[in-house]
């Protein structure tokens, strides 16, 4: 039936910069509502950033808002996280999601990528 796919993880400085993709099947794209999350060790699964349909709603969590920019590109069927500045405490493992309405709950978000670490050094 398919699946999300995240890539663009990777080991990365304090004040560094990673950019995530998420590559899913069109006929689950089309039409979704995008999510990034992500899960440090011995933490819960934490909003990160949403996007709309369109693109022209975009939500994120304070402890990344001014930082990292969520973007999509429904040609392509993938969705972006565009990480700057990253501190130590963005070391997680980073997951994308997708769901029928803009919200900050994975509880609202059915499908579900692998995840992929993201590990920031001071």
């Amino acid at each position: 039936q398919g699946q999300l796919v995240e890539s663009g993880g990777g080991y990365v400085q304090a004040g560094g910069s990673l950019r995530l993709s998420c590559a899913a099947p069109g006929r689950m794209f089309g039409s979704y509502v995008m999510g990034w999350f992500r899960q440090a060790p011995g933490k819960e699964r934490e909003f990160v950033a949403v996007i709309s349909w369109t693109g022209n709603t975009r939500t994120y969590a304070e402890s990344v808002k001014g930082r990292f920019t969520i973007s999509r590109d429904n040609a392509k069927n993938t969705v972006y996280l565009q990480m700057n500045s990253l501190k130590p405490e963005d070391t997680a493992v980073y997951y994308c999601a997708a769901g029928n309405f803009i919200g900050d709950s994975p509880n609202q978000f059915g499908y579900w990528g692998q995840g992929t670490q993201v590990t920031v050094s001071s």
